[in-house]
């Protein structure tokens, strides 16, 4: 229930759609005359689009969690196993057209597959089911498995966990198949910004991973300030921010990670 709730209130609560639902409820303010409840949304909806779209906000806010946890020092002899957090594919283009079709988080598979070039003992465990609503898509510890095995990754040292649907299930699903194949101090590898929130819950359980974050959205030069140049790539980076962010305290509040910002 935990999951659709988060997705329902994600819909509402990312920039875009909280900035439309405020100008709605203007629109419908004015037809009943509530003047100042219709000045108050339209004031605020355009706070948010000017946000959101004009300043580097959300490039900020983003920097400062992929900023938060440096790649680790690797183990001598390298790491005995490498989990990879799905998110890197488009889960409904492959399931219709096969292959492996990756989005901006592809970053994390292309790090897993060097990585498994240059660690060939070690073992890759591929954390990720359809996060849908619908259900109906292959998840990514299948695709995952597709990429891999293309470019000559053996199947023999591939564990799928293909039951998760978020990053709290990541980490649930994940620790009963370390326990399992009896592995641990693994190099934790997704993206940096969401390396925070993914640390945090695996030590909440006790499991101490090395955490290796890839797919990198910002400089790590970025300062607040006008940028009238990228609205649309303004946009992506603060609906990534505030949802990395929410997604934080929410964990937090919730009990499920170690801290509210790990480090």
């Amino acid at each position: 229930m935990t999951f659709y709730i988060s997705k329902i209130f994600w819909l509402v609560a990312q920039p875009l759609s909280l900035a439309f639902f405020l100008i709605v409820a203007g629109l419908l303010a004015g037809l009943l005359k509530w003047n100042r409840i219709r000045m108050l949304s339209s004031i605020l909806a355009a706070l948010i689009l000017f946000l959101t779209l004009f300043t580097t906000t959300g490039a900020v806010l983003l920097q400062t969690l992929e900023d938060r946890i440096p790649r680790a020092a690797l183990p001598e002899g390298g790491p005995a196993c490498i989990i990879t957090l799905g998110g890197g594919f488009e889960a409904d283009v492959t399931t219709a057209r096969g292959g492996y079709e990756m989005n901006q988080a592809g970053d994390r598979f292309v790090e897993t597959l060097r990585l498994a070039r240059e660690f060939p003992q070690a073992r890759i465990l591929i954390s990720g089911g359809d996060g849908s609503l619908s259900g109906d898509f292959e998840g990514d510890a299948v695709i995952g498995s597709r990429f891999l095995a293309a470019f000559g990754i053996p199947e023999t040292r591939l564990i799928r966990e293909g039951g998760s649907r978020d990053t709290f299930e990541n980490a649930d699903y994940t620790q009963a198949l370390l326990a399992e194949n009896g592995l641990e101090r693994c190099l934790l590898v997704t993206s940096a910004f969401h390396m925070p929130r993914s640390i945090g819950l695996f030590r909440k359980r006790g499991l101490d991973m090395l955490p290796w974050p890839t797919d990198f959205r910002t400089t790590g030069k970025a300062s607040l300030g006008l940028d009238l140049t990228q609205p649309s790539v303004n946009s992506q980076l603060m609906t990534m921010a505030v949802r990395e962010w929410i997604g934080l305290a929410f964990y937090s509040l919730a009990g499920r990670t170690s801290a509210f910002l790990p480090e």
